[in-house]
């Protein structure tokens, strides 16, 4: 079985190189030795989006077939497959066995699913990488049509998985507030009650101070965020990490 402490070195000699050509190579690299160590046979270190309109606005390296790329980017799955959305919606890495359990599956997500198989690709093992403010984006590694992922793989994979997606993170991302600006705790207060559809009279008796108050608080936040609107604010707020959607589901 893979240790754990293996994966640790992966992030440690990726942290000492510089140029993002001779980074991407070495990212390749412990793709490819990662999914050795795991006796996989492909790997998927990408954020979500649509590659055939933005080719080059995102992160994405593979190994998988070609036919199966094309089929892929040809139906618009960057930002609509299965296993994408399932990741969209969990912290931690899960078995492609498991998705009916994170995401309601349409007929069409089956036919999807189905169409992997054809192509190779069987049960699989998808890391998540979802920070505020940047492209949605996960690190997955699958096994063989007609092969399953072993159990105890899935500590190194979740570990690994982790560290090389961050380290992906060093070609790719880029978030829209690079100097986010810093918010009261009252005005995050009021961007939260915002989120959830309250009015500004009504925030102020959730909170108990004055109308005008609110206002206020709500007005000194739009500045900082340089946003036009209440939508605008908690859109940023969002990206920025300020709220999270939990906090706008009453």
């Amino acid at each position: 079985m893979p240790s754990l402490a293996a994966a640790q070195d992966y992030l440690a000699s990726l942290q000492t190189i510089d140029s993002l050509d001779a980074l991407r190579d070495a990212l390749r690299d412990a793709l490819v030795e990662t999914s050795a160590r795991l006796g996989c046979r492909y790997f998927a270190l990408s954020q979500h989006v649509d590659f055939l309109r933005a080719p080059d606005s995102a992160l994405r390296l593979h190994n998988y077939p070609e036919a199966w790329e094309h089929w892929f980017d040809t139906e618009g799955l960057g930002v609509s497959d299965p296993i994408h959305r399932a990741s969209h919606v969990t912290a931690y890495g899960f078995r492609w066995a498991a998705v009916h359990g994170l995401i309601n599956l349409s007929k069409r997500d089956h036919h999807v699913l189905a169409e992997a198989q054809t192509h190779g690709i069987g049960d699989g093992f998808t890391v998540p990488g979802n920070v505020p403010g940047e492209t949605l984006g996960s690190c997955s590694f699958a096994w063989p049509a007609g092969e399953g992922m072993p159990e105890d793989r899935i500590p190194f994979a979740q570990l690994a998985g982790q560290l090389l997606f961050e380290t992906g993170r060093r070609l790719a991302a880029r978030r829209p507030l690079p100097n986010p600006p810093a918010l009261t705790d009252r005005q995050v207060e009021c961007i939260m009650w915002v989120g959830r559809g309250k009015t500004d009279w009504e925030i102020a008796q959730i909170l108990g101070v004055s109308h005008t108050t609110v206002i206020e608080h709500l007005r000194n936040a739009r500045e900082r965020y340089d946003a036009s609107t209440r939508s605008m604010l908690t859109v940023r707020a969002l990206y920025d990490g300020a709220v999270c959607f939990s906090d706008l589901i009453a």
